[in-house]
């Protein structure tokens, strides 16, 4: 697919990864809407990208912006999953006898905004393209984790989820025209991950790594380009992780 004179849907992309991979579509000519539920970052938003405010964890929020999109802009051509939070709790925590184990409700969160929206997003998205015969390309953000990262049980089994999301819509939407793969990043240096770890942690990742660095979230825009662009690519889960296995 051509991303010049596309139109895409970047959630979660006001700031950090997923505003990375809006400003590169933008840059290939891209007209880029991006959803995201905090409307200070939407208000600082650098030109050209296009901010509506929208929680992906609301279906019939989701089902309103996304039509509110195809109804502005004609069509709607590319998705990006990129919204989520990275979670970490232990399964068994011995330290705290009174909460041993992984809270149940904590882990419920965690699927709701790392995979059910994933889903609540798609489903929206996808009903317009089928409609209108757009061949459209979803790409979901996954993550190193999805291969099971140790104190990280919600998040992993959330992200494992959106790899299976992925394999199953390429053989479902393929008929269609409609393509869908998976970009799963390693440890990439945004806020959000130095948030997430300890600098001990860090610097053990980045020793373990073998090109000794941590991803650029610039990185990670160009893989989710490239699955745009190459109509044959379909069902992938591209890892980009420097190398890296957990």
């Amino acid at each position: 697919m051509e991303i010049k004179g596309t139109v895409a849907l970047v959630t979660g992309g006001a700031q950090g990864l997923g505003l990375a991979i809006a400003a590169h579509l933008a840059d290939l000519g891209a007209t880029v809407v991006v959803a995201d539920r905090n409307a200070e970052t939407l208000a600082n938003l650098p030109a050209p990208l296009e901010g509506v405010q929208m929680d992906v964890t609301h279906p019939e929020q989701v089902k309103a912006v996304v039509a509110d999109v195809v109804v502005r802009h004609g069509r709607l051509d590319i998705l990006v999953n990129n919204a989520g939070v990275i979670f970490s709790e232990p399964f068994v925590n011995i330290m705290n006898p009174a909460g041993m184990m992984h809270d149940y409700a904590r882990f419920r969160d965690s699927l709701t905004v790392n995979l059910d929206s994933v889903f609540i997003v798609s489903s929206a998205v996808v009903e317009h393209m089928v409609k209108r015969r757009t061949k459209g390309a979803i790409v979901n953000i996954s993550s190193i984790s999805a291969g099971g990262n140790e104190g990280q049980t919600a998040y992993s089994a959330a992200k494992a989820g959106v790899n299976a999301l992925t394999v199953t819509w390429s053989k479902e939407l393929g008929r269609w025209g409609i393509r869908c793969n998976a970009v799963a990043p390693g440890f990439i240096g945004t806020e959000s991950t130095h948030r997430a770890l300890s600098e001990s942690a860090l610097k053990h990742i980045q020793t373990n790594t073998p090109l000794r660095r941590l991803g650029e979230a610039s990185e990670v825009a160009q893989a989710v380009a490239a699955t745009i662009q190459n109509d044959f690519i379909n069902g992938v889960v591209l890892d980009v992780n420097g190398g890296l296995k957990i």
